[in-house]
């Protein structure tokens, strides 16, 4: 969960300040995780199912924002990935687009992003179309 604090962001002119939910930098971050080729899916929590049985959408799944002892941020990614792909180059591009997004948005750096892969999504057979065939079956012609 994100910490109860808000991020502020100073403004240069006339010193005003931006505050920040760091729940909303979590949705930023969740979005812009799930457009990334390769991965599946993001962890949710009891509070994201919920919201999924009642018809509401929880982008901030998957994400925990930090902040540490240096007021720097911290990201938590937890990601299902498909099956077959390479999972650190997905990492990496996710931890890469991610920082990129956040500052293109906000204006903050990430001080780090850990991407934890918590499973793997294999796509259905394409054979469940399979043809039976009768155990026994009829004989066109008698004897």
């Amino acid at each position: 969960m994100a910490d109860s604090s808000k991020i502020l962001l100073s403004g240069e002119e006339n010193s005003e300040q931006i505050k920040i939910d760091p729940s909303v930098l979590e949705v930023i971050l969740g979005i812009a995780a799930e457009k990334v080729d390769g991965v599946a899916g993001m962890r949710g929590s009891l509070k994201s199912g919920l919201n999924w049985v009642f018809g509401r959408e929880d982008h901030g799944k998957g994400v925990n924002i930090s902040v540490d002892d240096d007021n720097k941020l911290i990201a938590d990614i937890y990601v299902y990935l498909e099956s077959g792909v390479n999972v650190p180059k997905v990492a990496m591009t996710l931890q890469k687009k991610l920082k990129a997004q956040l500052l293109q948005m906000t204006d903050l750096e990430l001080k780090a992003i850990n991407v934890y892969v918590v499973g793997l999504v294999f796509p259905e057979d394409e054979n469940t179309d399979q043809t039976t065939s009768e155990l026994f079956p009829e004989d066109e012609e008698e004897k």
